[in-house]
């Protein structure tokens, strides 16, 4: 199968399914049992699950050491990598390993306790990504928490569960040049 069916087909793939397990650390994956949805999972013939979407929310995460190597042992196409859920865990920052899976369209950190608002700047890199949850966050209580990822994500087209709006994108530009200071120049004093 071509990489192009292979991304046009997986997208209806359920996901692979970690909510509610308790998982402490990432390596627990390995040997816990994904839940079971309404339709099963498909495998590649080495086992490996052809889906593009892995759920881990609700569960007791604090790090995501491991995270590339485990999610390569589980995913036959890792790369391919579409939707993360780490909701309702206890992430405090924004991994830099989430910012290696190009093809991420979808990340929920809602409910866990990431504390400084510039760890969203990490997922600028990603050309994918529309949807980003954040909320129930300590940043979420920033001042200007949402016209800020509004600057740094322009390309998203829903954030905290809600549609972002011509307006939003306005106000974020306006909330940006009032309070983000452009790096100045400094010219050489021995150039002049």
């Amino acid at each position: 199968m071509s990489k192009q069916n292979y991304m046009n087909t997986s997208v209806q793939e359920p996901p692979l399914d970690y909510s509610f397990r308790s998982i402490h650390v990432i390596q627990d994956l390995t040997s816990e049992e994904p839940r079971t949805g309404l339709r099963p999972l498909r495998h590649s013939k080495s086992g490996k699950s052809l889906t593009q979407a892995l759920w881990l929310n609700n569960n007791v995460l604090n790090d995501l050491r491991d995270f590339s190597h485990v999610v390569s042992l589980l995913l036959e196409h890792p790369e391919n990598l579409a939707w993360i859920d780490l909701s309702f865990n206890d992430l405090t920052s924004i991994d830099p390993v989430l910012t290696t899976f190009f093809n991420l369209s979808v990340l929920y950190l809602h409910g866990n306790s990431i504390q400084r608002l510039g760890e969203v700047n990490k997922l600028a890199v990603l050309p994918r990504l529309r949807s980003l949850t954040l909320h129930g966050n300590p940043i979420e209580e920033e001042k200007g928490y949402r016209q800020y990822v509004l600057c740094t994500l322009p390309r998203i087209t829903t954030f905290d569960f809600s549609g972002v709006t011509k307006a939003d994108r306005a106000t974020a530009e306006v909330w940006k040049r009032m309070n983000i200071k452009p790096k100045k120049v400094r010219i050489k004093q021995n150039a002049l």
